[in-house]
């Protein structure tokens, strides 16, 4: 399966000061509100920071993105990649879509020790 970009997604405390922190670590604001939420780059490497929207840390997939956000010509549907998971036997949390056969749409999954993911499509 071919799952996009990746990222992991950390549910922070005070946005503020986790900004602050990993900027100290060479990251530099790339997308979000910057008051509830912040996406974070350091070359390749992506963080997004969420204060009050989830619960715990999450592994994050975009299919259609590369590591910049920028779309992709050619990518696996994020509709076929939950088909693919439920072939599989995977632990599908729940998705949502626009009803479509195409655009954006999600789902979740759970692995064996309860690590959530989200494969986000935005495109």
């Amino acid at each position: 399966m071919d799952l996009g970009a990746f990222s992991v997604s950390l549910a922070v405390k005070d946005l503020a000061r986790s900004r602050e922190f990993y900027e100290k670590l060479g990251f530099t604001a790339f997308g979000g509100d910057g008051e509830s939420w912040q996406i974070m780059r350091n070359g390749s490497t992506v963080l997004g920071l969420f204060q009050g929207m989830f619960e715990k840390n999450i592994l994050t997939f975009n299919p259609g993105w590369n590591d910049r956000a920028e779309t992709l010509a050619d990518f696996t549907d994020v509709r076929e990649l939950r088909r693919e998971a439920e072939a599989h036997s995977l632990n599908v949390l729940n998705g949502e879509s626009t009803g479509n056969e195409s655009g954006p749409a999600s789902f979740m999954l759970e692995d064996p020790d309860g690590n959530t993911i989200l494969i986000d499509q935005h495109v």
